[in-house]
């Protein structure tokens, strides 16, 4: 019986008694170095492992190098495609000599019969195998059932519904009477919110008499969720939206109300009431001290096998408020009326988990007289230094006059800029594009992303030379599909996350999406028909391996700054498990078939 590491995937799938009979079955077989594994077209009778060596995937339809489609090495499986078809599409050669563990095709069909998760696995996408990656990464860990998979439903407490002609004193003999802080109101259009503080007010600032009726004081515009949604996307919609309560609904009717106290309670953990702690920060030391224990809420959710895009959504939301309540602090709120701070690129996209460089500017209505206002912003952008966003090495900073503009200012660069079409006006008008408000009046962003799109989403020229940054950085594989130089690293950003990223916003320009994320911008693209939902849903997964990859640097450059974590945006391949490197091959296939759609929809030159 020969002793095989069985313990990642497909054979995870397996129980015991199955592993234990893939141990009786495998023999191990050597290859000298070119000689031919398996053939095209020969009939599929083994499942290869390769516990020593490299392996080329070969197109013998296609010429010379660019015949070569695909890489393996220690840890990968080759094989089962062919026997699950019959016969082998392609070609499999050994690229030095190799030693591989050979699953006879008999054992194989038999677990793929017994054992369905497993015959699955080999049939399975980017979008289900990267499911597989998380749900790993959870084993052995803290359980995600109480985090990412918790439900609303499992956290609400029952609704106290009172009709609308209720006076404000029954009113609160119901919440006393229930130790409840909340009341849900009958209302012609749907059910309004009336909570202690608001009667309070009703009846001791405002003067309104104990029979005043309660639907005079009640909230009707609520944030709403059904029961079926994650607990974890209703904190995100507490943090974004500043409210503490979130009333359940099923079809039109009241089911539920989650309070923030329940959610934080159900988390349980410290790191999750780090947006508690931004909400109550009444001074700029305060809120430093919240904005310090972000990075550890990061850790926090990927040890929980959080889903990056749950985690993106929540850091993002706290990054918004965080700058929202600076601006608070920091300027009279005479000009928040007339006045838009707005986040940009990664920041506008909502895709900057940790705090890297900062990307901001200001819209200022044309009639605002504002004397001091660059000596203001100078100030903002120091203060937000002082809480972990790092100055920008471009100098895209409010401090920077040519990021602070009037509307009829901000038109006239957006005019310039898509007139010139250099590498520079393209490059603002990308990052201007992502841009996202976070303090004042968001109309002003509003009519200027119009502005946008009325310049430059019918200019085809334009376009063109806007997709063309997507291509300009070549995909980290050789032409005959195999890893580059995977010693030395693959640079995620340049070769996986930015074409993604730039290509969706191309297409977005031209659709005139509004959303930013480049994962709502994919949803919006296919909604519009402008993309097939199931390659708009291998991308979304494609940007997320790329992310959380590049995050995982990130987080090592954090814990030993002098470490191998120096390069944050270089992966080194071998590093990877099995999965992990199936997965990043895959990924960056689809990258490559991105840029070519984008070639052809553009009319660009791609190899």
């Amino acid at each position: 019986m020969v002793d095989v590491e069985l313990s990642h995937p497909p054979f995870t799938f397996l129980d015991e008694e199955g592993r234990e009979r893939v141990r009786r079955s495998i023999d191990l077989a050597y290859f000298d170095r070119e000689e031919i594994i398996l053939d095209a077209g020969q009939a599929g009778e083994y499942l290869f492992l390769i516990h020593k060596g490299e392996v080329a995937e070969l197109d013998p339809t296609l010429p010379g190098a660019q015949s070569h489609i695909g890489h393996y090495t220690a840890g990968d499986l080759f094989g089962a495609i062919s026997i699950l078809n019959g016969k082998s599409r392609y070609r499999f050669r050994a690229e030095q000599e190799s030693l591989c563990y050979l699953l006879p095709k008999g054992v194989f069909k038999q677990l793929c019969t017994a054992y369905p998760a497993f015959a699955e696995f080999f049939r399975q996408r980017l979008a289900q195998k990267t499911r597989l990656l998380t749900e790993r990464r959870a084993e052995g860990g803290v359980t995600m059932a109480g985090f990412m998979l918790a439900r609303v439903s499992e956290c609400m407490r029952s609704p106290l519904l009172v009709a609308a002609s209720t006076s404000l004193a029954e009113a609160v003999h119901t919440l006393n009477d229930s130790h409840a802080d909340s009341l849900l109101v009958e209302g012609e259009q749907g059910p309004g919110m009336v909570t202690k503080t608001d009667l309070l007010n009703a009846l001791v600032l405002e003067g309104l008499t104990q029979q005043s009726p309660v639907q005079d004081v009640a909230h009707f515009a609520l944030i709403t969720a059904t029961p079926e949604q994650y607990l974890f996307e209703v904190l995100v919609q507490m943090t974004r939206c500043k409210v503490e309560r979130v009333v359940v609904m099923e079809g039109d009717r009241p089911c539920g109300v989650v309070e923030l106290t329940d959610v934080l309670s159900y988390f349980s953990s410290r790191s999750y009431v780090v947006s508690l702690q931004v909400e109550q920060a009444n001074s700029l030391e305060s809120l430093a001290a919240a904005s310090r224990r972000t990075p550890e809420l990061v850790k926090a959710l990927m040890a929980q096998g959080v889903k990056l895009r749950f985690a993106m959504g929540l850091l993002a939301a706290l990054n918004g408020r965080i700058m929202n309540k600076a601006w608070g602090f920091l300027i009279d709120e005479r000009y928040h009326s007339e006045s838009c701070l707005m986040v940009m690129g990664s920041e506008g996209r909502g895709e900057q988990i940790l705090k890297t460089d900062q990307d901001n500017g200001l819209i200022l209505a044309d009639d605002l007289d504002w004397p001091d206002c660059q000596a203001q912003m100078q100030r903002l952008t120091e203060t937000l230094i002082e809480l972990g966003y790092p100055p920008c090495p471009g100098d895209i900073m409010v401090s920077n006059p040519e990021w602070v503009g009037t509307e009829s200012q901000w038109r006239g660069r957006i005019a310039q800029w898509a007139a010139k079409r250099d590498g520079e006006s393209l490059m603002r008008l990308a990052i201007l594009l992502d841009a996202h408000a976070v303090a004042g009046n968001a109309s002003l962003l509003a009519r200027l992303r119009e502005e946008l799109f009325e310049r430059c989403s019918r200019d085809e020229i334009l376009l063109s030379y806007f997709a063309r940054t997507a291509l300009r950085f070549s995909t980290p594989l050789t032409l005959f599909g195999s890893l580059k130089k995977p010693q030395h690293g693959v640079d995620i950003k340049k070769g996986g996350i930015f074409p993604i990223v730039h290509g969706v916003r191309t297409l977005a320009l031209e659709r005139r999406i509004t959303a930013t994320s480049t994962l709502a911008r994919l949803e919006a693209l296919v909604a519009d028909g402008r993309l097939e939902e199931r390659f708009a849903e291998d991308l979304g997964e494609a940007l997320s391996l790329f992310t959380e990859l590049r995050l995982r640097q990130q987080l090592e450059r954090l814990d030993d700054p002098q470490g191998k974590g120096e390069e944050p945006d270089r992966v080194v391949v071998q590093e990877l498990s099995s999965l992990e490197r199936d997965l990043l091959r895959e990924a960056l296939h689809i990258v490559k078939e991105f840029k070519q759609r984008l070639s052809h929809r553009f009319h660009l030159e791609y190899s």
